[in-house]
């Protein structure tokens, strides 16, 4: 049966407040809900806890898993675990991948070999109850990150750069459990909502009519830069439509968020990420 694209996109805010799950359409940072500890995914590399980025309720017509997958939680390899590059122990690699895991979770490896996984969420899972972090595997060497112990914004706060601390109102509280509020906005315009995101300036076959948010006006040059008026207001962080990686684009279906680094709390060398959670891909390029 083919699936229904959705009609438009949406811009992910990010409240000075915590989320309220009867108002709101997730959150960032904190705890995951509705999945027992075993549950959590662990980090094949260290054998420590992913990282919980964020849990995102998500519209009805980006429902693409069926009508009861309403939510996803993303989960990371923390900044502090990404400097100088992963050193895998196959060990820990068997022993996490040995354990039980949740029935809809999906593991994806980026570039550089840092691990992310994402959970697909039942209505009832999106309502129950947060998960604690589950212990450390006893193979696990590396030293312990610190948002287990201060929580994933304080942590993503503390080691932050200006411009990053500025997204936030003051200094998150330390604690596991805190966590920001998302808000979905729907974008006025955006003509690429329910479109597979594509390099407009590569020449397809057949023709795409996938737009560029930016044109040159005049010889390609910075000062001939130009975005277009229906592209000026879209947020950073958004679901669906209109793309803008920092590097080249990434092959993904309409069913995606993109999202900046303090957006979970991360190491995209200052850049930007894309998850499909459609197709379970993720990418991030380097600002």
């Amino acid at each position: 049966m083919a699936i229904a694209l959705p009609s438009r996109a949406y811009d992910l805010q990010m409240l000075d407040r915590p989320a309220e799950r009867g108002r709101d359409h997730g959150w960032v940072y904190g705890l995951p809900p509705g999945i027992t500890s075993e549950q959590w995914p662990l980090d094949p590399v260290t054998g420590y806890p992913l990282m919980h980025g964020f849990t995102l309720l998500l519209p009805e017509d980006y429902r693409v898993h069926g009508e009861d997958i309403v939510a996803l939680s993303f989960f990371a390899t923390p900044a502090d675990h990404t400097d100088g590059g992963a050193t895998a122990a196959p060990e820990i690699r068997e022993a996490v991948l040995a354990r039980p895991s949740h029935p809809r979770l999906s593991r994806m490896t980026d570039i550089l070999d840092y691990e992310y996984a994402a959970l697909l969420l039942t209505r009832r899972e999106y309502k129950g109850a947060f998960a604690a972090p589950p212990a450390p595997l006893a193979l696990a060497t590396v030293e312990r990150p610190r948002w287990l112990d201060v929580g994933g914004a304080s942590a993503f706060y503390q080691a932050a750069p200006p411009f990053a601390q500025k997204m936030f109102a003051g200094p998150p509280r330390a604690d596991l459990t805190a966590n920001l509020a998302i808000v979905l906005m729907p974008r006025a315009s955006d003509p690429n909502a329910g479109k597979a995101p594509q390099d407009p300036h590569v020449p397809r076959n057949p023709p795409s009519d996938y737009q560029s948010y930016y044109y040159f006006d005049g010889a390609p040059s910075p000062e001939n830069y130009r975005l277009h008026d229906w592209a000026k207001d879209h947020a950073h962080n958004h679901l669906g439509g209109t793309m803008r990686p920092c590097q080249a684009v990434p092959e993904m279906s309409p069913f995606y968020i993109e999202f900046e680094e303090y957006f979970g709390g991360y190491n995209f060398g200052t850049g930007n990420a894309q998850l499909d959670f459609r197709d379970m891909k993720f990418d991030w390029a380097c600002g």
